[in-house]
């Protein structure tokens, strides 16, 4: 009697329907994978299926002296329109194993080779179609990618153009093709009954697809026939090939089966699988680099050769690590090759699991392909290296199968390798790319194949190359290009609208949170006034294209010690150059960082800096910086650019000075009717399902909230979860009502302004205060000494000046509240407000337990507006969160503005969840990512899993007052997901004597030890004091340890160790 295969629990006669999302089914069983572990059983409809998701166990399925590959419920529906073509057919069809033979001489190494121009004449289409598009066009990369594979397999295959880039439209087979995958998919979860009369539409639709696709296939075909050709195509191989072991020839049928089959598999597949790549290239800006060095090293800036595909191993690596991340296919379903049902149950995993008679195994790649015990615990990681020769050929057998198994696995393999090699080497050779979205999480589009779901990408060309000589490169070789000239430059600016008085300034900026690239804004408006037209720009916009003619301001911040997310790409180009490039250009940094990350404190700002001035760049000022600590980076930016960034400028470039007490207003228009709204594009909506208050009455105030997320809106356990708030209607308000403004004023903001807010549309006054300013932003010296100037009284003037600094923690309204005869133009107010910033909290749940909701854990912020008691308007408000005020008024029903964001890779549970223990940390909201790792235990387990220990120590105020989620760590710990201890600092003798959560860790560190040795991953989350305090405790410990060995240890080398297991056994999550 072998282990039961789990199952999830059913509902009567549809089984587990409820349980797959339609949309996301790739996902939901990855999900169901997660939680049941390497084999689970499903019933959809009363039809039963086994899906595998262990590495152990696919190495088995694949014998095919035991197993042979049987279509699953998506193929059988496919059958409808590609019959028993060589992707959908059984095993015992004659015409699979007719086409297999008569076919694979037509993708053997000398007719792939043959087809390497014509590859080579779709790929120039597509370069030469960004690089005219220019640097500012967004591309849809998977539609490119579709054009550029329909286009290459219908002209090398069929010797047809469907002159894909030449139409604004998609061809009619793509739209035919994608309704008839997708609603292959559905219907293979519907029964019969449904799909003919409940989706009588999507039916019709359905077929009237199929009918197009095989009317395209039939007119390849009597075009053939009617003007004949020589060419050795797949055309022609079925047309007139014949089978070496019978001498039969396809039939017609199956010829326009097959035809479908190339047209769809030979694009849809590779497309997905360029789209996936690029998107992690910009995901991993390092790889990016290494890849295009390769292509520089190897091709230069000639055309791309045949000859080329095979001296780039790090290009192969970087395809085949995206098809094991990404395969494009992400499964596909064997039976047991023994059709007498007494020859059952057929035993799998050293026959610890038994398969009855009938049933199909599918094995899910996604998983598979991230299975720790071949990949490691950073099998989630985009990691080349892995899959470079060496290193491949040493993989386990059958642990990468993103072509399928043995004698169905995928024939048109070496069509696609080529193809894949050609287009990535011509576009990392030609372009510099970024992302649209700088904060992208990939997410797939799941038809029967995946692709990256809205991925936005610019191209950029490389070393000033005019489109207009780039095809001369692409076939003629040599450098085709042209870069601007002088007299180039000059005719610019003769342009109409051009500034002739005014000299360019780039400010190029790192932000995630919105801080820096505020900051960015705030320069560029005062650089109007002092003679400079500004271009405000991503680092990563800039990387390779450091302008020489003007000033470069740069202003960044560090992310854990690492590079923005719209600066990685630009760090890693920085890190790359070898000699002088960056002579002649003349740059400034300001850095933005929190003192509480002592060891990274303005590491990236001051790399920047350094490796500027190594590459042959002149600093115009000394590097300015700002700790958020202080709670002052607006007026130390101010202060830095008044009295140093400017002198420097102005002794290198000249500068026409103004007052720095003026701020520049922006030029609007004031409207009375009705409103219209904006939205954000790089949010999502999500509802509010849930919301209480965790804490006692009287103690400082923390809350959950649940959200119902999009349905394509992932997440991990660990992630952030950005939040888009709204200043409260308050606060709103009182900014009308101090500028006189109607409820439902319109505002209009002229274009050409230096702003990131709506420009040219006309939108509420109110809406744009609620959802697009900072109205609580401290006011900096510059905006005092502007409302100063706007007060009639020398003597109420001359009391605001020697009363008010910007450490009073003012907010410029509080200011015009406290001195109404200041007579200060909204516009002028409205110039001084940064743009409204995304905040990032720890999700505190985890997927398993519902894939489409979230939780985020949080504390309310509420302090006095100023430590200075004495100024009039401190008694009157109060310092509140933007966002955590935004959230604490919200109710069920209400909409919310959100958006996934990773933590960093070490900063989720452990992949081996059965061998890798877990030791928690945390103290207040720290605790919220923690409440998402131990609720996925307790799903994993509550699912039958089997789990390595995991210990949970909590630091709170008191037992009774601030114990979050008490009763669920309760009965979680009851359950074994989890061991429980407290540190009660207003409590201690409740808590063994434990004041703090790192005297807990030292209570316990016999415990914490002995996990250690068993492989424990280490996890801290918490506020600046608790990080320094867990880690001298860990510090402390080792030392401890050395000493039991008879050694006395060296702090330095502890040290040393402890930065060493950083980010790999020990991930920390610290806020301000």
């Amino acid at each position: 009697m072998g282990t039961p295969i789990p199952q999830p629990p059913g509902l009567p006669f549809v089984g587990n329907v409820r349980d797959i999302d339609p949309e996301n089914a790739i996902a939901s069983i990855a999900r169901l994978a997660d939680l049941y572990g390497p084999i689970f059983k499903l019933n959809i409809l009363g039809n039963e299926r086994i899906v595998v998701s262990s590495y152990e166990l696919l190495n088995e399925l694949c014998d095919e002296k035991r197993f042979a590959k049987s279509p699953n419920a998506a193929l059988i529906q496919l059958r409808n329109g590609v019959g028993d073509g060589l992707f959908t057919a059984f095993n015992d069809e004659e015409n699979w194993a007719l086409a297999h033979r008569i076919l694979m001489p037509a993708f053997g190494p000398m007719g792939i080779r043959n087809m390497y121009d014509e590859m080579l004449d779709i790929g120039s289409q597509l370069v030469s179609k960004w690089a005219r598009y220019g640097p500012e066009n967004k591309i849809k990369v998977t539609d490119d990618f579709t054009r550029l594979t329909l286009d290459s397999i219908a002209l090398c295959a069929m010797d047809t153009r469907f002159n894909s880039f030449y139409h604004d439209n998609m061809h009619p087979f793509i739209d035919a093709m994608n309704v008839y995958l997708l609603e292959s998919g559905r219907r293979a979860s519907r029964p019969e009954f449904a799909n003919n009369y409940i989706y009588r539409q999507s039916t019709k639709k359905y077929w009237e697809s199929i009918e197009l696709m095989r009317s395209v296939a039939v007119q390849v075909i009597k075009e053939r026939r009617t003007h004949p050709s020589d060419k050795k195509d797949l055309v022609n191989a079925m047309l007139h090939g014949k089978d070496p072991k019978t001498g039969k020839t396809l039939p017609d049928d199956n010829i326009v089966d097959n035809m479908i089959t190339f047209l769809i598999a030979g694009h849809e597949t590779t497309s997905g699988l360029l789209s996936f790549l690029f998107a992690l290239f910009l995901k991993y800006p390092q790889t990016y680099m290494t890849a295009q060095k390769q292509v520089d090293d190897v091709i230069g800036k000639g055309p791309v050769t045949y000859e080329h595909i095979s001296k780039m191993p790090y290009i192969t690596a970087c395809i085949r690590e995206t098809l094991r991340l990404y395969p494009t296919v992400s499964s596909f379903s064997v039976r047991p090759l023994s059709k007498d049902p007494k020859e059952y149950p057929v035993y799998l995993g050293k026959k610890r699991y038994e398969v009855p008679y009938g049933l199909t195994l599918g094995m899910l790649l996604t998983s598979i392909h991230r299975d720790p015990a071949v990949w490691g615990e950073d099998a989630e990681v985009f990691k080349p290296e892995r899959m470079l020769d060496e290193n491949f050929n040493k993989l386990p057998l059958n642990c990468w199968k993103a072509f399928g198994n043995g004698a169905r696995g995928c024939i048109g393999r070496p069509f696609a390798w080529q193809e894949a090699h050609i287009v990535v080497a011509m576009l990392l050779q030609n372009f510099t790319f970024r992302g649209d979205d700088p904060s992208y999480v990939i997410k797939n589009k799941e038809t029967l194949s995946i692709k990256p779901k809205d991925f936005y990408m610019y191209a950029t060309l490389r070393d000033g190359v005019d489109p207009i000589y780039l095809e001369r490169t692409l076939w003629n070789g040599g450098d085709g290009g042209k870069k601007a000239t002088p007299m180039d430059k000059k005719i610019e600016q003769m342009k109409p609208g051009s500034p002739k008085s005014q000299k360019p300034i780039t400010i190029l900026y790192g932000s995630n949170t919105g801080t820096c690239e505020s900051l960015a804004q705030t320069l560029a408006n005062s650089a109007s006034g002092r003679g400079y037209k500004s271009s405000v720009k991503t680092l990563d916009s800039a990387a390779n294209n450091i302008p020489k003619d003007q000033p470069v301001v740069i202003v960044t911040a560090s992310y854990e010690g690492q590079p923005t997310d719209n600066a990685t790409y630009f760090m890693e180009w920085l890190q790359g150059l070898e000699g002088n490039e960056l002579d002649g250009t003349r740059f400034a940094v300001f850095g933005c960082g929190h003192r509480d990350w002592q060891a990274t404190f303005q590491k990236i700002p001051k790399l920047t800096e350094h490796l500027f001035e190594k590459h042959g760049s002149k600093r115009l000022a000394a590097r300015g910086y700002a700790d958020a600590a202080n709670n002052d980076v607006f007026n130390d930016f101010d202060e830095w650019t008044d009295n140093i960034l400017w002198h420097g400028i102005a002794a290198e470039y000249g500068a026409d000075e103004e007052d720095p007490a003026e701020t520049p207003a922006l030029d609007i228009e004031v409207m009375t009717s009705t409103r219209s709204s904006a939205l954000r594009q790089d949010v999502s909506e999500a509802i509010v399902k849930d919301v209480c208050v965790l804490t006692a009455p009287g103690e400082p105030e923390k809350r959950h909230i649940e959200l119902q997320l999009p349905t394509d809106m992932q997440y991990r356990a660990g992630d952030y979860l950005a939040v888009l708030p709204l200043n409260h209607s308050q606060i709103v308000k009182r900014v009308m009502k101090r500028f006189s403004l109607a409820w439902d004023a319109w505002i209009s903001i002229k274009k050409g302004q230096n702003t990131i807010l709506p420009v040219d549309r006309e939108m509420s006054v109110f809406g744009l205060l609620s959802a697009y300013v900072e109205l609580n932003q401290p006011a900096t010296q510059k905006h005092i000494q502007s409302i100063a100037a706007c007060i009639p009284s020398p003597s109420d003037r001359t009391t605001l000046l020697s009363s008010t600094t910007s450490s009073s923690r003012l907010s410029p309204l509080s200011l015009l509240e406290a001195n109404p005869t200041a007579q200060l133009p909204f516009a002028a107010y409205l110039s001084m407000l940064p743009p409204m910033r995304i905040r990032q909290y720890s999700i505190s749940s985890s997927p398993l337990a519902s894939p489409t909701t979230c939780t985020l854990t949080y504390a309310v912020f509420d302090a006095p507006a100023s430590p200075n008691l004495h100024h009039p308007t401190a008694k009157q408000h109060r310092t509140k969160g933007v966002a955590t005020t935004y959230l604490a008024s919200l109710t069920p029903g209400d909409i919310i503005r959100v958006a996934v964001r990773p933590s960093h890779t070490a900063f989720h549970p452990p992949l081996d969840v059965s061998s890798i223990p877990v030791l928690m940390l945390c103290a207040g909201s720290g605790l919220a990512p923690f409440r998402g790792f131990v609720q996925e235990r307790a799903c994993q387990l509550a699912a039958g899993r089997v789990l390595a220990p995991a210990l949970l120590l909590v630091g709170c105020r008191s037992p009774d007052l601030d114990t979050l989620y008490k009763a669920e760590f309760e009965a979680w710990e009851k359950a074994g997901a989890v061991s429980v201890r407290y540190a009660f600092s207003r409590a201690p003798d409740k808590s063994e004597g434990c004041k703090y959560v790192q005297d807990r860790l030292w209570r316990d560190r016999e415990e914490a030890e002995a996990l250690w040795e068993k492989g424990a991953r280490i996890f801290v989350c918490g506020s600046g004091g608790v990080g320094q305090g867990v880690r001298e405790v860990v510090v402390r410990i080792a030392m401890e340890s050395v000493r039991r060995e008879g050694t006395e240890p060296s702090r330095e080398k502890v040290e040393e160790w402890f930065r060493g297991i950083r980010n790999e056994r020990f991930a920390s999550d610290v806020f301000a």
